[in-house]
This record gives structure tokens, sequence and C-alpha cells, in this order.
């Protein structure tokens, strides 16, 4: 079940590392959906003043989001969803809703359709600014902190973004075609394989073992994908959470000494604010035994 590894491709650094996205390829689905949806329905019904947010400028971006997901799904995905009578079907968990009733708050309805996060992007005086999204499974931040605020704010806490990131993101979404989406990989390592994770999760990190660093932490990859829509001209930054024990997720002697390079090759800065430092050593000490294992090996 290994989806991305991202840490395979290259030396780490601080960088986008955009690759071209076929239209088609927009949406994943994967063997969770069932499970994630699920998921992003209890926060919705449960707790969706946290996971769901727009300022009153983005409707007209909601709205065309909602209309380019309610083509592609049932074309792309036949088997999971289904127009009729003015609705779409999900084929697989049983709901079925009715685009009109959700006028007011269509990203909402979008993200209840997909298992990925949406975030509207808006350009304005100070650059694009996060003007809506739904965020069911944030990666240690919270919406109601960067609602509203540029791309340079929402990322003040990455070591370096201003200075060495922030010129080239600018110049990204000054550029970026809408015939021409494009998509990235990030990841993390984490001590849990919840998809929720606010920011005060951070204080919950426990302390882990060499011998059991395979099993107790998990590598977290985002999908995340960037196009322009056509008529309001806003981004969407799209999300989609994979998160995978590390005893499967390195499954064989390259994989082990490239994400062992890459931690070593990470500031300390930059280690920090993944929460990589306080299990840095034992998960290298897992690393290190798990290249000297032979591709059948185990956590």
């Amino acid at each position: 079940m290994v989806h991305y590894r991202p840490f395979l491709d290259a030396p780490w650094r601080l960088a986008m590392s955009l690759r071209a996205l076929d239209p088609a390829d927009w949406i994943e689905i994967d063997e969770r959906f069932a499970a994630d949806l699920a998921l992003r329905r209890a926060l919705l019904d449960g707790r969706r003043d946290e996971v769901c947010a727009a300022l009153p400028e983005s409707l007209a971006g909601q709205a065309e989001l909602l209309a380019l997901l309610l083509d592609h799904l049932p074309a792309r995905f036949p088997d999971r969803y289904r127009r009729d009578d003015g609705a779409i079907a999900n084929l697989v968990t049983g709901e079925r809703f009715a685009p009109g009733t959700w006028s007011e708050t269509p990203l909402e309805l979008a993200g209840r359709l997909v298992q990925e996060d949406l975030c509207l992007l808006q350009r304005g005086a100070a650059g694009y600014r996060l003007v809506a999204a739904v965020l069911c499974f944030p990666a240690h931040w919270r919406l109601s902190d960067k609602l509203g605020r540029p791309l340079v704010a929402i990322h003040e806490p990455v070591p370096g973004f201003g200075e060495r990131l922030a010129p080239t993101v600018d110049r990204f979404f000054a550029n970026l075609s809408a015939a021409r989406p494009v998509w990235r990989a990030n990841w993390s390592l984490v001590d849990t394989d919840e998809r929720f994770l606010p920011p005060e999760h951070r204080e919950a990190s426990r302390a882990i073992s060499a011998a059991r660093a395979g099993e107790e932490i998990w590598l977290r990859v985002e999908r995340q994908t960037f196009r322009r829509l056509p008529r309001s001209g806003d981004v969407l930054f799209g999300i989609h959470t994979y998160v995978e024990r590390l005893a499967t997720a390195i499954d064989d002697a390259r994989a082990a000494l490239a994400l062992a390079a890459r931690i070593g090759e990470m500031p300390d800065a930059m280690a920090r604010y993944k929460g990589i430092a306080p299990i840095r050593e034992p998960l290298l000490a897992w690393l290190a035994q798990r290249a000297r294992q032979g591709p059948s090996a185990g956590g």
C-alpha cells in the first residue's frame, strides 16, 4: 500500500518541486475512500466551525469548483458517482446530494464528495490569500488561524519560507494557467495515523524507541494539487492525505537510506518544525537497521 515516497526523488531542499498534472488525474481515490468520507462527514456534522469556513467574496469560486467536480467525478469514476434528476449519488456510501440546496455553501458539498481537502486562494493587494476551505485533515494548523491571510503570513512558521521560497511562490501563482494544473508531494513523520491533526497535537508526542520506531511512526504524505478556476480566476489548492505506518512505507533498503539521508540534510530548524527533532535518533537507528535487512523485513 505504498503510495508516494517523495524523499526518494532528490536531496532535501526548501522548494516547490512542481510537476505537470493531467486534468483527468485531478482527484484521486484510494482504498480509504469510504473511511475517509465517513470521517469527513463526522467532522463536518459535529465540528463544522473547525473544518469549514469561507469569506463572502469566495462564493463565486466555490460554486465554480463544485460545478467542475459535478462534471468530473461521474465521468472519471462512474463506479463511484452518478448524476441523475439533478442530484449526485455516491454509489459507495449511498449518499445522494441535491446541489441546488447547497447554493450558500457549495464548498462544503464539494468537501463531502471527495477525500481531498479543498482550499480556495484569491488574488488580493498583498498577494494570494485563503478565502475559503474545507480542511478536515489538517497537518498541525487551524483553519480559523489562516482564513483571510496572505500566503506569506500563512507560511510564516515555516523556517526560511519568507526569505527563500516566497518570491518563487508569488511568481508561480501569478503564472499558473487554468489549462495547466500542477501537483507536488509534501511529507512529514508523525506519531499517529489520525487524519485530523490540529496544532495542539504536537504536545501529545510520546517517547519512541529505536526498536519500535517502525511501528510507532507514520509517514504522512500530502499530494497537493493546484489549478486555476477559469471563470473566477481563483486558485484551488487540493490536499489528498496519505498516512502509512513507517514499517510499511519503508519497504526496502533504498527507501530506508533515502529517508535517513533526507533527515540528515534537513536543517535543525526545519526538523523541529516538522516534529522530527524529538524522534530523530531512534528514527535514524531504526532506518539503519532497516537498510541492513532484506526486502521482506518488517518493522
